[in-house]
């Protein structure tokens, strides 16, 4: 039984070739290159003349475009230092954000890598999905490995930014994703106890079919034991891995509710725009109604005795929730621009919010001020990015594990029409009188054979229960940590 087949060299060819073109052409780049209009923090020379100092003429004026790149690098030039009344009215100029200005950027280069790999990643989880749908049903999906490898990256990304918050001595943030992280694991536990009647994760069918084929497992190989643990400490162990997941959204849900406030209140003349954001930001709560069955399977399916229109099939609706994340993941790309340029605007709010203060202010406080925004512009956007590239491959991990068909979704003609070109394994009657060959076949007959018993204990039936589950609650969690956000900036800031 081939393990791999063709497929493993046709996506590593594919792959190669999408990451030769990327250093052509970059997806993540031309997402914010050239698109944006970023704010110059004023020179010296111009905030003297706005508060009426008079210049000493020591110091002449550079372009500001080459003080942002090269001025604060360059250590023979030392700053005048002078304070200026925080009420005096000061002029941005603003320029378009180009490539080399995103260069120097941190976690720049961690955008690139990510966006330009999802990307990838999705072309060739697609072609070898269209490759398994007609291909030899028996062997492994390698699609599988790329989508891990996705989520394995943006978790690290992840990670790296909840430290660094959580190193900071100044602020709250250490505090706040302590408080998240316990607030999540008690919410976790009360959604494991929930009956499956209600939310329809499936947990409790899949763990006892995990626990039914371990246990016959380890009989089979002559090792006296009980089984797995009890389904009790499982669920405790999830809920600390929720409480974990939770820590590492909440700074992206706070940071989306900041950017979805920010971008209404620039698109107030644009009612289409303003449409399509609140849909992006409506989405992820959409999505975590499908897995409420009273409000999901039973309304679209027709299943409750009130509701006579069907909407979908199961097996439909099942693909439905998949397709959903796809539409949510390509939605909020769209709408990556006009997110990211809201944050840049900011700089120009901060410097009219102090002057409606009193006292003054030093002309490095509002440099600094300025360019700080745009030098955080690669961390915004990983944090708007990053959770919706973890939830659409974990979606596809959840299509492809869970062992559900996209052909299912056209009917069961269609279904019927595309299996019939998939091709069955065949048993091979090749035989040999060396010893050499005849060792390799039986080794390869045992790999075979160590494969069919983990796919006897790791069963689609458990993928769907531990993949729904995970996949709905990193949803929750980051919907959650965005509903906090949206009351934050809405009543407390008001």
């Amino acid at each position: 039984m081939a393990v791999l087949g063709a497929q493993l060299v046709f996506s590593l060819i594919v792959f190669s070739f999408l990451q030769k073109l990327s250093s052509f052409y970059s997806f993540g780049r031309w997402l914010l290159a050239g698109r944006l209009v970023r704010y110059l923090h004023p020179s010296d020379e111009e905030l003297k003349k706005a508060a009426g100092i008079q210049s000493n003429g020591n110091l002449k004026g550079k372009g500001k475009r080459h003080d942002t790149r090269k001025g604060a690098n360059n250590k023979e030039v030392k700053e005048e230092t002078f304070t200026i009344p925080r009420s005096t009215p000061i002029s941005l100029d603003t320029t378009k954000v180009e490539a080399i200005d995103l260069i120097h950027l941190h976690y720049y280069e961690e955008y690139l890598w990510i966006v330009d790999f999802a990307l990838s990643a999705v072309i060739v989880y697609t072609l070898t999905e269209i490759y398994y749908m007609f291909g030899h049903a028996n062997e492994m999906n390698i699609s599988i490995i790329w989508c891990l490898l996705a989520i394995g990256f943006c978790t690290r990304i992840l990670i790296s930014q909840t430290v660094a918050y959580f190193k900071a001595e100044d602020g709250g943030e250490r505090i706040l994703i302590v408080t998240f992280g316990f607030f999540c694991l008690v919410l976790a536990m009360g959604v494991l106890v929930v009956d499956e009647n209600v939310l329809e994760f499936g947990l409790g069918a899949g763990y006892k079919n995990f626990s039914d084929g371990a246990t016959l497992l380890l009989q089979k190989e002559g090792v006296e034991s009980a089984g797995p643990v009890h389904f009790l400490t499982f669920k405790i162990i999830l809920a600390f891995v929720c409480a974990i997941i939770g820590a590492l959204m909440t700074f992206p849900g706070l940071r989306m509710s900041k950017l979805h406030l920010d971008s209404l209140k620039y698109s107030k003349e644009n009612p289409a725009k303003q449409i399509l954001l609140h849909l992006n930001f409506i989405l992820p709560y959409v999505i975590l109604f499908l897995w409420i069955k009273p409000i999901g399977r039973d309304i679209l399916c027709g299943l409750n005795w009130r509701i006579t229109t069907k909407v979908f099939s199961e097996s439909v609706f099942d693909n439905f929730r998949i397709v959903t994340f796809a539409v949510m993941c390509i939605l909020r790309l769209m709408l990556l621009p006009t997110h990211v340029q809201s944050h840049l605007n900011s700089a120009y709010e901060k410097v009219e919010s102090i002057r409606k203060e009193s006292g003054r202010i030093s002309n490095i406080e509002i440099k600094k001020m300025v360019a700080r925004v745009f030098y955080f512009v690669s961390v915004v956007v990983i944090q708007y990015v990053v959770p919706v590239i973890i939830l659409l491959f974990m979606a596809f991990l959840y299509k492809t594990l869970g062992d559900y068909s996209w052909s299912g979704t056209f009917g069961e003609t269609a279904e019927n029409y595309i299996n019939s070109f998939r091709k069955e394994p065949t048993v091979s009657n090749i035989t040999s009188s060396t010893n050499k060959t005849r060792t390799m076949l039986d080794e390869a007959e045992n790999l075979s054979v160590a494969f069919s018993d983990l796919r006897a204990v790791f069963t689609p039936l458990f993928y769907r229960g531990i993949l729904s589950f995970l996949t709905w609650w990193i949803c929750a969690s980051w919907t959650l940590a965005m509903t906090f956000g949206l009351y934050y900036h809405t009543r407390a800031e008001a």
